[in-house]
């Protein structure tokens, strides 16, 4: 499972070792998150599918394990990740049902990287075949997954990742940012006021990101639901009005699939009988969308409220602190913050723990330097 970035291709004609030993570790990673998943879930028909994809896990880390091997290098034990270890604990903390999806994106990460690295390898060249053998099986481990998530589809095709704890990391990162922002303009544009106006300033950027962010959390979410709507109207009267042309398009879909053609038409008159059955086929064959089950309050409550929380960590220290105390453990708990949020997202990009966490304290760090010194040139002005 690619847990970070695979390592750039190798001079063709020459086998990548980094790029062996980045896969060693995310198959070792995979097994361990498999066997994490079969001994939190309940139902033992998926016990039983989680530990046999562990146990193609280890042959893959078998795999690359050799390839090293006969390459000179020499692996120690293994030790997972920080960001593997993170899933993990958040596995533990709200079960299978967080888990899941997460591993489903890893599969369809790993099938991207193994046929890249297919592409990018010279013919001949040790751990070519191999990354292909290895991207069909990580695409049979993706649909396996798929299809006990009850989803369909392909999932390397998919760039997002949704649910209650992306919107708690990302409501949180906004409010967070910009507000850390607004604190460090007011106090580059204050002198004695400062205490005063950082908390006046703070607390009204609070409340606006916070109703901003929840607002847009409940428009997108009841956008998603009235296009769906609209898409599933117009698809109802299509097969009411025109049975036999809707018949006919599912029977080419088939047919596209690789289906005869005669299986495929006697297999779309059998599911128009039923024109319940025949809208739903429908949307998901020619449509290609699926129903929107989040709630727009739900979306806008937790976006809002967690760019609240966000918002009020850079404010905090100067409800309780003075003076310049207040503005370095202002400045010292958003830094650390910036980290701590960047770590989690790494959950759903994918990337390591500690470079996630580094690039979110940069862009804290410019953000407070970038809002101290404009703050700074506008309070001149004035």
């Amino acid at each position: 499972m690619a847990t970070t970035s695979p390592p750039k291709p190798a001079p063709v004609g020459k086998p990548d070792l980094d790029a062996f030993e980045h896969h060693w570790q995310d198959e070792a990673d995979a097994a361990f998150l498999y066997r994490l998943l079969a001994d939190a879930e309940s139902d033992p028909g998926k016990q039983d599918i989680y530990r046999r994809l562990a146990d193609v896990e280890d042959r893959h880390l078998e795999i690359w394990a050799d390839l090293l091997a006969k390459n000179g290098r020499t692996l120690g034990p293994h030790r997972p990740t920080a960001r593997t270890r993170l899933l993990a604990f958040l596995g533990r903390r709200f079960g299978p049902g967080f888990l899941l999806p997460m591993l489903l994106a890893e599969e369809g990460r790993e099938v991207k990287a193994y046929l890249d690295m297919h592409r990018t390898t010279g013919r001949g060249v040790a751990g070519r075949d191999e990354a292909l053998l290895l991207a069909k099986e990580s695409a049979e481990h993706a649909t396996t997954l798929n299809v006990v998530a009850g989803r369909s589809g392909e999932p390397w095709h998919k760039t997002g990742a949704g649910g209650f704890l992306r919107n708690v990391v990302y409501g949180f990162n906004d409010g967070l940012t910009a507000n850390f922002g607004l604190v460090a303009g007011v106090i580059g544009a204050s002198t004695s006021t400062t205490h005063h106006a950082v908390i006046v300033a703070g607390v009204a950027g609070l409340s606006a990101d916070a109703l901003s962010m929840g607002s847009s959390g409940y428009l997108a979410a009841q956008s998603e639901r009235e296009v769906y709507a609209h898409e599933i109207a117009m698809e109802r009267d299509e097969v009411a009005l025109m049975p036999e042309i809707e018949r006919d398009e599912l029977a080419l879909i088939y047919e596209a699939k690789g289906m005869d053609a005669d299986s495929a038409y006697r297999i779309a008159t059998q599911v128009m009988a039923d024109p319940e059955r025949m809208l739903a086929e429908q949307v998901q064959e020619e449509l290609g969308i699926s129903e929107s089950h989040t709630s727009p309050m739900r979306e806008a409550w937790i976006t809002g409220t967690a760019t609240a929380i966000g918002a009020l960590i850079p404010v905090l220290p100067f409800l309780f602190l003075q003076g310049n105390v207040a503005v370095i453990v202002s400045f010292a708990v958003a830094m650390i913050s910036h980290w701590v949020v960047g770590a989690a997202r790494s959950v759903f990009t994918g990337r390591s723990v500690f470079r996630s966490g580094m690039d979110m304290f940069v862009v804290g760090l410019g953000v407070a330097a970038v809002g101290y010194y404009v703050g700074e040139w506008v309070g001149k002005l004035l």
